[in-house]
């Protein structure tokens, strides 16, 4: 049994946990995910490790209420355990050899793209993170950004924080401005890495964009 050591609610449908798994954190990279069950009857759920620490032996994951697993997921507080809690799984995200990059998330897909920023930046590399939510209130992980990055540009669509406007908006402005870098990295909704892809390839930037999306049960078979 994998015991719950912290529970924090980001916002009103998106929680974290931070959970008891020694041999996972000992492994545990960026990109990576854990699958889970609830309780003996639960159906099997990845989510991707969004944080780890090898030293207290925990690992941290965000998910967002949409269904009833994530609902059940919820309503376990601190000190009750899950059932199974499964992983390392998956190919980790590779960063080494960058000197500079650019790290995009959107939405609750800034849980993953935290873990890569971090990891670049403890290896030296100059990270400029942008992160784009619909409002204010849907807001997560502002900080922990702003530890890992060397530059951290926070959109929202209508306004209501930071500057007003897409992912894209922010990242053009870069490119435009002479920022020049060995890799962008994007992680979240399809039809934003679908954009900042198209952007990307018109200044001849790398790009790396998370299929997770697709990933539904873990393996692809499912939605993919």
């Amino acid at each position: 049994m994998y015991r719950i050591i912290k529970k924090t609610i980001l916002n009103p449908t998106v929680t974290r946990m931070e959970i008891s798994a020694p041999l996972i954190a000992r492994k545990a990279e960026p990109g990576q995910f854990i699958i889970l069950r609830v309780d003996e009857n639960g159906e099997r759920m990845p989510l991707t490790i969004t944080d780890y620490d090898r030293e207290k032996g925990t690992v941290s994951i965000i998910f967002q209420i949409v269904g009833a697993t994530t609902e059940a997921l919820n309503h376990l507080e601190e000190g009750d355990s899950l059932h199974d809690f499964v992983g390392p799984l998956g190919k980790a995200t590779e960063t080494e050899g960058l000197n500079k990059a650019a790290v995009v998330g959107g939405g609750v897909g800034c849980a993953i793209a935290y873990p890569v920023a971090k990891k670049l930046h403890n290896q030296g590399c100059e990270v400029h993170s942008i992160i784009g939510f619909r409002n204010k209130d849907l807001l997560i992980l502002e900080d922990e950004f702003k530890q890992a990055s060397d530059k951290l540009i926070v959109m929202t669509d209508d306004g209501s924080y930071g500057q007003k406007g897409l992912v894209t908006n922010a990242l053009k402005e870069l490119l435009e401005g002479g920022q020049k870098y060995d890799q962008v990295i994007t992680i979240g909704p399809l039809i934003m890495m679908k954009f900042v892809s198209k952007l990307t390839k018109e200044y001849g930037v790398k790009t790396v964009a998370s299929m997770n999306p697709i990933m539904i049960d873990g393996t692809g078979m499912c939605g993919g």
